[in-house]
């Protein structure tokens, strides 16, 4: 998210990357591989084994491409080179080039949308967040992405609180003994 622009809380940060730890659960990931609750280790983590485990290869180029090839039948024309611009800035240009994500004429647009959009967000809360707090007593941007956290919380919340779960079968299937 950082590498678009996006200034993510602390508390926001937390909460998605638990929602993940809490995911990886229900889905029966071995403890030994959750990721950890903290954002920072988790961060650390990934940058440590990114360049171990992602590799160029044929099969990834190819699988690259039909993504590409799918995604146009959604977003056609200048929308499906935004969105390639955006997952080109997201993943940055060393890795999008291994993927073999083609690249555009907006790129270098995007890269810059995703720099201003950091500075405008760290100083005023978003694109125009500023103006329309002051205005309607709301920011839209931190908004959006108070109403993700606070999902990523309630799934937190419903996740630690097993007691109250409807779905014993889940738990026996995982072997949790809960």
């Amino acid at each position: 998210m950082s590498n678009l622009g996006i200034d993510v809380s602390k508390d926001d940060a937390y909460g998605f990357i638990c929602a993940w730890h809490y995911v990886g659960h229900y889905l029966g990931t071995p403890d030994k591989w959750l990721l950890p609750k903290d954002p920072d280790e988790v961060e650390r983590l990934w940058n440590q084994q990114r360049d171990k485990e992602w590799q160029k290869s044929d099969d990834g180029v190819f699988m690259t491409k039909q993504a590409v090839e799918y995604y146009k039948k959604f977003l056609p024309g200048p929308f499906h080179h935004a969105f390639i611009a955006m997952v080109r800035t997201a993943l940055t240009d060393k890795y999008a080039d291994m993927a073999g994500l083609p690249q555009g004429v907006l790129d270098l647009a995007a890269k810059h949308l995703a720099a201003s959009n950091k500075v405008v967000s760290g100083l005023g809360g978003g694109l125009f967040g500023g103006a329309a707090e002051e205005t309607v007593g709301v920011n839209p941007y931190k908004e959006i992405l108070g109403v993700a956290s606070s999902a990523f919380r309630e799934m937190e919340h419903y996740a630690v609180t097993h007691d109250q779960d409807d779905q014993p079968q889940m738990h026996q299937e995982l072997g949790d003994d809960r």
